[in-house]
């Protein structure tokens, strides 16, 4: 994670309460498009820049690995979610989930805001796909409000995902029960138990709170399982978005949610 810097307001004024924002969430795949057939993260990049998010979820970004820049000439000479940040987010923290012998990928976050603490929590289940919940402390400018971002990525078993909620809820419990917090990702939960799961702790899926259910996220060029999710407490959230269309059906195997959110 990079040095803090210092942050202004989000539309690059001067320091002042900060009380609208946008966020988005993103399976990037690795950087490879639905079934690996071509590397495109320098174009996933363009693609999330254009959304001038504030924050941004990330799931299955690559931080290490010693093949793929044999292979491929434009594979970058930083870890993934690094050369997704650029020079938009300043701030940005990486859990790692898997490590392999040739590298590791887990769950990444990237903000405009301040991250004045982050914990990767190991939800694996022993013998079995690594899972973790990446969970950031932004500050926001201003006021210095502190809001926590939970960056997920559940398993494909739904008793993996059963237990791996139940330790969200778990950490969710442990918060302050008047503090902003905001949880997105890659859910998997195609069958739509989590709701059961999370709303006794005060979340509430934006989608599903203006359309009824959450959004259709899988596969990307034809959505048809709502995997992907983004949950608030203690927040306003407006306008959630599926963005389904070129170039982003041909980006991953997800289609990205975004929303704006409001202190």
């Amino acid at each position: 994670m990079p040095a803090h810097s210092n942050v202004t307001d989000i539309r690059g004024q001067s320091p002042s309460v900060t009380c609208r924002f946008t966020v988005l969430t993103v399976n990037t795949h690795k950087g490879f498009t639905a079934l690996n057939r071509r590397f495109i993260l320098p174009e996933l990049r363009e693609a999330v820049r254009s959304v001038s998010a504030d924050v941004v979820f990330l799931q299955e970004v690559h931080g290490t690995h010693e093949q793929h820049p044999k292979r491929y000439t434009n594979w970058p000479a930083m870890p993934q979610y690094e050369f997704l940040a650029d020079t938009l987010w300043p701030q940005f923290a990486y859990g790692r989930n898997a490590v392999y012998p040739t590298g590791d990928h887990g769950n990444a976050l990237l903000s405009k805001f301040q991250i004045i603490r982050h914990d990767n929590l190991d939800v694996s289940i022993s013998g079995h796909e690594n899972r973790g919940l990446l969970h950031c402390v932004l500050r926001l400018p201003g006021d210095g409000r502190e809001v926590h971002a939970i960056c997920v990525h559940l398993g494909l078993r739904e008793s993996h995902r059963t237990a791996q909620l139940k330790l969200l809820t778990q950490r969710l419990d442990a918060l302050p029960g008047d503090a902003p917090v905001m949880v997105a990702g890659d859910f998997n939960d195609w069958r739509q138990r989590a709701d059961a799961v999370l709303k006794p702790s005060g979340l509430r899926e934006v989608f599903a709170a203006q359309h009824g259910k959450p959004a259709r996220s899988f596969p990307a060029r034809l959505p048809a399982l709502r995997l992907d999710r983004i949950y608030v407490r203690n927040m306003k959230a407006s306008h959630p978005q599926v963005l389904t269309s070129r170039p982003w059906s041909h980006l991953s195997d997800h289609a990205p949610l975004s929303v704006e959110i409001e202190l």
